[in-house]
């Protein structure tokens, strides 16, 4: 059997914050348990099988820089059994309990339509022997709808039908797969569902299509019995102007709108809230306070780029305040933290990989502790329960009930005359989480 990783010759175990080995957990012990749960139970990584096994080392200013042992077979789908290969040693070695793809990162694009879907059930079959033999299980699957040039103006969204009914057909066969792999969530990510300009665009009419494109495939779904959870990734901009599933609250907006809320909850990426001008935690708030945080990419950007980097996470403070919103909203339950994350380019060498990945996981897993700590000492929720105690009376109450009234406002100021300005401390907070990280 061919070896893919030979740096590796064992799997990737915890040895502690001490150890010096750079392929070893120095956080991540997968059975520690952190507030009645373990590590393993509330990160749930995945791997993404487009950015690991797929990524050449290609940017928008350069060919591609990376050697690959598994892209060595000449045959299309000779070379995806053996990428499919690979990715289970990978996933093995390096621990992670789930991965997540895209049709096209699993079986290669055939002559027709047809021959697509056959070369991804040849596929699925191959990979569901490899999740028996190794139990690694799929997080989620999805569709690429993107890089083929059919979808040069979308897919749901496209003005062509024949366009839309190809999409729809992709999906149908997307979504049989990974119900057929087992996956827990099933993920749409709109990646040209948007517009450049408005000259030669039907706005209202694409989001139409887009909403009718969703509950087909609602449809389809309680036809075959996949159970597994719906999710929207949200993204701003690139590769079009102007996206329909911006952020998170436009994708909520659009899914109450077309009476499609009870049936998706949110993917949320970190790289993509700081496209969309939020920061990453902003984002989980937001879909947390809805009940909508499904599952969540991993990732950072670079803020002096203005593109979708997918870098391997690192900053403390990111991973902390992400996993306080993970915390506080109670879980993720089956979604989980999918590494939607590449290498350097000149990062070359495939133990690079590893080191990307380990480092990734051992930042959550000590955001995880430090989210903790300090959820259980209570600094800040006594802060906030405190700074909003004045909501507590009965007459902020019967406002919020919807029992209130702009003359019993009136009143209230009338009697307690001008307000006393209180402060936030902002800054004392920010000094507290550091005295825990």
């Amino acid at each position: 059997m061919t070896v893919y990783f030979p740096e590796v010759k064992d799997t990737v175990l915890y040895e502690g914050p001490g150890s010096k080995n750079p392929l070893a957990f120095k956080w991540y012990d997968r059975k520690k348990e952190v507030m009645g749960k373990t590590m393993e139970q509330h990160l749930r990584f995945a791997v993404a099988y487009w950015h690991t096994l797929k990524n050449d080392g290609g940017d928008p200013f350069g060919a591609p820089a990376v050697s690959r042992k598994w892209n060595e077979p000449s045959d299309p789908m000779d070379r995806a059994r053996a990428t499919c290969d690979a990715a289970f040693e990978f996933f093995t070695k390096l621990s992670a309990p789930y991965y997540c793809f895209h049709d096209r990162d699993l079986s290669p694009e055939g002559d027709s339509f047809k021959a697509s879907c056959d070369n991804l059930e040849k596929m699925v079959a191959h990979a569901k022997t490899l999740q028996k033999e190794t139990g690694v299980k799929l997080l989620w699957g999805t569709a690429n709808l993107f890089s083929h040039p059919r979808y040069l103006h979308g897919a749901g969204t496209n003005p062509d039908f024949h366009v839309f009914a190809y999409a729809a057909a992709q999906v149908k066969h997307a979504i049989a797969a990974t119900k057929e792999l087992g996956g827990e969530n099933y993920v749409f990510w709109g990646g040209r569902e948007g517009y450049e300009t408005l000259l030669n665009t039907r706005l209202k009419q694409e989001q139409e299509q887009m909403a009718a494109f969703f509950h087909l495939c609602v449809d389809y779904a309680k036809e075959i019995g996949f159970t597994g959870q719906f999710l929207i990734e949200p993204k701003p901009k690139e590769p079009t102007k102007h996206q329909y599933d911006f952020d998170a609250s436009t994708v909520l907006n659009f899914l109450r709108t077309y009476d499609l809320y009870d049936h998706f909850k949110l993917n949320l990426e970190a790289n993509h809230a700081t496209l969309a001008g939020h920061t990453f935690e902003h984002e989980l708030a937001v879909a947390g306070a809805a009940g909508k945080l499904g599952s969540i990419d991993v990732n950072r950007g670079d803020l002096l780029l203005g593109w979708d980097t997918d870098q391997f996470p690192t900053d403390l403070y990111s991973t902390a305040f992400a996993m306080l919103e993970v915390l506080q909203t109670g879980g993720i339950g089956s979604g989980g933290l999918n590494f939607d994350s590449k290498v350097r380019r000149p990062s070359c060498d495939s133990v690079d990989l590893f080191y990307g990945h380990i480092g990734g996981m051992d930042t959550f897993a000590r955001g995880l502790l430090i989210a903790a700590a300090i959820i259980e000492d209570g600094v800040l929720e006594q802060f906030k329960q405190e700074r909003y105690s004045p909501w507590q009376g009965s007459l902020p109450q019967s406002v919020m009930d919807g029992q209130g009234s702009l003359a019993l406002c009136e009143k209230f100021v009338l009697e307690k005359g001008e307000p006393t300005v209180k402060s936030g401390r902002q800054e004392y907070l920010e000094n507290v989480i550091n005295s825990f990280i």
